[in-house]
């Protein structure tokens, strides 16, 4: 039964992809929006290898909006959009804010101008958990007012959220979920898709993962100095695929006009803080491999401790992540492992 076209925009990235996995396997048709600046256009072969059903690809700048037009009149019959087309490394929007700013915020302008002409009802955004900045106080709800933003990334996501909310209140035909998103990692179970990426990663996991292979000679562990347990930040690790789940059911909240509000935000993630040592001594017991890492200096953008308070999604979304930290960290070593070997596996590592 198809339920409808769905547009993914960054659909090939490491989000976008499992959540197009999970949409096919709901019943839904995917378009697939992305320019390939961190992703690579073979994950949609992945995609389909996985699923079944290979969707639609469009290799296009969201930026440049006569492309934006000519997408919406080749795919007409667009019922939803899902957003995650974005620059996300905090770290490189420090020193290259106008990249971020520029790409992010022209990027969902055009989509939202689109939207409007082409009278698409529904829109789930791609936010995070940096527009809460330094929290005052932890697990963070969504009800907890914005603090400055540390990192250009972090406002790129406050702005949008604002766009959107200042862009339903006009609009009434629109219908806006905001997933605020912690910090996902692992892969899918096929070892088919994963974190990748075109560059260095960004990420704590994929520095573990190719610093266990060797790819990588050196961890290194962004400041051991912080206000936590064991001086190292404290973040809400989320399996990827929990997270896909949390679309689809916010799609489905959409769809079936279950949405209480025309704008509504979630915090997605687990409701338990990790330290990035303890992150580092999980992953060191459940593969047997010892890191070879250092403490370093902080990272501009970085703060102590975040986590969720995810009751709102769990309770109107009837959504929770399930997946243990063990889980996610073995599922990310063995795509790891396959993607360096080149082949699809079920890993058996010693």
């Amino acid at each position: 039964m198809n339920k409808g076209k769905i547009l993914v925009t960054g659909g090939t990235g490491y989000i976008g992809s499992h959540t197009v996995v999970e949409l096919q396997h709901s019943g839904f048709e995917v378009v697939i929006a992305d320019n390939l600046s961190n992703s690579s256009a073979s994950v949609v072969d992945s995609i389909a290898e996985i699923s079944g059903i290979k969707p639609h690809f469009e290799k296009i700048d969201l930026c440049n909006e006569k492309s934006c037009y000519l997408l919406f009149e080749k795919h007409n019959d667009i019922k939803a959009i899902i957003h995650f087309a974005a620059f996300k490394a905090v770290a490189e929007s420090v020193v290259n804010p106008l990249k971020y700013y520029k790409n992010n915020l022209f990027s969902l302008i055009n989509l939202l101008n689109i939207a409007k002409h082409q009278k698409i009802k529904y829109f789930i955004f791609s936010s995070s958990c940096t527009v809460y900045g330094n929290p005052n106080k932890l697990p963070v709800n969504e009800d907890m007012p914005f603090n400055a933003p540390l990192s250009p990334y972090g406002h790129t996501k406050q702005i949008c959220e604002k766009i959107l909310m200042d862009e339903v209140n006009v609009n009434k035909y629109l219908n806006v979920v905001s997933l605020r998103y912690f910090n996902p990692i692992g892969a899918h179970p096929s070892s088919i898709i994963g974190e990748d990426s075109n560059d260095e990663p960004n990420n704590l996991v994929p520095y573990i993962t190719k610093t266990a292979l060797g790819i990588r000679p050196l961890l290194k562990v962004f400041g051991n100095d912080y206000d936590t347990h064991d001086g190292t930040p404290v973040r809400d690790y989320i399996h990827v695929c929990d997270l896909a789940e949390a679309h689809i059911k916010a799609m489905e909240r959409l769809l079936e006009n279950k949405n209480e509000k025309s704008f509504e935000v979630f915090n997605i993630g687990t409701g338990k803080g990790y330290s990035v040592l303890e992150v580092i001594n999980t992953f060191e017991k459940i593969t047997g491999v010892k890191l070879n890492y250092e403490i370093s200096n902080r990272r501009s953008g970085d703060i102590a401790a975040i986590w969720a308070d995810s009751s709102l999604a769990n309770n109107s979304l009837k959504w929770s992540a399930h997946r243990t930290l063990e889980e996610m960290l073995d599922s990310a070593w063995k795509w790891e492992i396959c993607r360096h070997k080149n082949k699809k596996c079920n890993v058996n590592y010693e």
